[in-house]
């Protein structure tokens, strides 16, 4: 398969590009926690017990700037930010979904620690 660019970034296949953009373990999460809808960030923050502020606010930005998810602020006090899922992000949710139902017949496959 040729290389192709996205974004001034080469990638050898869709595999690579994939895992660059929901890789790691706080974008997948992030995405699968606003499947149910809109999400405030202090929502998202309870939602993913030991992600650091700086992480998820990053994490955030990196989805918001794939055009994963849409952020609002609302300009009242205190701040009042919410994400959604776009539609390109939608279209992961079946990807997730897999990994989902793959981890919880894993998890009783392997035998505990």
């Amino acid at each position: 398969m040729a290389t192709f660019s996205i974004r001034d970034r080469e990638y050898a296949c869709p595999v690579e590009l994939t895992l660059s953009t929901v890789g790691g373990k706080w974008a997948a999460l992030i995405l699968w926690h606003l499947r149910g809808g809109t999400r405030r960030y202090s929502e998202l923050r309870r939602a993913l017990p030991g992600v650091s502020h700086k992480m998820l606010a990053q994490r955030l930005r990196e989805l918001e700037a794939d055009e994963l998810i849409d952020r609002a602020v609302y300009p009242v006090v205190p701040p009042k930010t919410e994400y959604t899922l776009t539609a390109e992000g939608e279209r992961l949710l079946p990807a997730l979904t897999a990994m989902q139902q793959w981890g919880m017949a894993y998890k009783d496959e392997v035998p505990a620690s």
